[in-house]
């Protein structure tokens, strides 16, 4: 066990500073989307390996074989609630670009929660045994996905916290600032060997245990993708950080990641630049364009974090916190 561990510290350390970049993709572009259709009654794991599936989640996950993947990645909707109205903000008067999308609409809690069932009891199905599963939501559902997550007996093995160092700001100040996101990691069967790779944990975690949680930036800038207005394309785009961080510590070269709410495919994405295959699945044909043209770039991606351990002390005032013990 010590050797193995050695092993992984090993290679975490000597690969920390190398930048990887995967261009197989650009070759192949032309050929990454796989539009489903009623016919099809069944879908070999080579026919759909590094490919979206454009179509509906629940009608393509029965079309693939049982105990197929290896890793799971989630991000659902969120049910956030939000009033059928323009936000604005008190002080500057401007629009809140919140998450107003269709998507994310349901009509009650009860109508949510069978959604979320039947994703989760369709996934489990096609993951193997040893495979483990991540999914993400904010305050607003994590507790519920949680609770349906456990009642249909996956093992849960941590819940991390994801630190955001750029929130959005708290306009209205009748609330705490909302700076965090949960991400649920379970593995199908306890009984099973799960895939954790402790070194990439000790590198991203806030010290040298590899706690869980995660301090790292929501997505901005040049990553974020945008529409012909120049207004994001999907409201809850979560960052290459974010994925890069799932994926190392718990998979390994070669394994195939599972997406089936791939939105702008950031988990193929990040899964194929760091040499693992994925399979991803989503409904929005704007969005499986965006998933071709980002996959038609060339794309690199540095295995260590965007925040630096001093920035996660600063930001976090774990300095002051450590000082004041005495």
């Amino acid at each position: 066990m010590k050797m193995k561990e050695e092993i992984i510290m090993n290679e975490t350390k000597s690969m920390q500073k190398i930048l990887f970049k995967n261009d197989a993709y650009l070759n192949n572009s032309m050929n990454l989307v796989i539009e489903d259709e009623e016919e099809k009654q069944k879908y070999s794991l080579e026919e759909i390996k590094n490919k979206v599936i454009l179509g509906d989640t629940f009608k393509v996950l029965k079309k693939i074989d049982e105990e197929s993947v290896d890793m799971v990645f989630i991000d659902p909707p969120y049910f956030l609630q939000l009033p059928n109205k323009e936000l604005r903000r008190w002080t500057v008067k401007t629009v809140v670009e919140g998450v107003n999308d269709k998507w994310d609409k349901f009509g009650s809690f009860e109508e949510y929660d069978e959604f979320i069932r039947k994703l989760l009891t369709e996934v489990k199905r096609v993951m193997k045994l040893k495979a483990t599963i991540w999914v993400i939501a904010t305050y607003h559902s994590i507790f519920r996905i949680g609770k349906i997550m456990q009642d249909l007996g996956y093992w849960v093995l941590n819940d991390i916290i994801w630190v955001k160092t750029n929130p959005m700001p708290n306009w209205l100040g009748v609330r705490f600032t909302n700076a965090t996101e949960n991400l649920i990691w379970a593995v199908k069967d306890k009984k099973e060997n799960h895939t954790f790779n402790e070194g990439y944990a000790k590198i991203y975690g806030v010290d040298k245990v590899g706690t869980d949680v995660w301090v790292a930036p929501v997505c901005i800038d040049k990553e974020r993708i945008k529409n012909q207005n120049g207004k994001k394309l999907h409201s809850t785009q979560k960052p290459i950080e974010l994925l890069k961080r799932v994926i190392l510590t718990s998979t390994k070269e070669g394994d195939l990641v599972l997406d089936p709410m791939a939105g702008v495919g950031t988990t193929g994405y990040v899964a194929k630049a760091l040499n693992r295959n994925s399979i991803m699945i989503e409904i929005n044909p704007k969005y499986v364009d965006a998933i071709e043209k980002r996959f038609m770039k060339f794309f690199r991606i540095e295995k260590t974090p965007t925040v630096s351990k001093k920035q996660i002390s600063e930001y976090m005032k774990l300095g002051e916190i450590y000082g004041n013990q005495g």
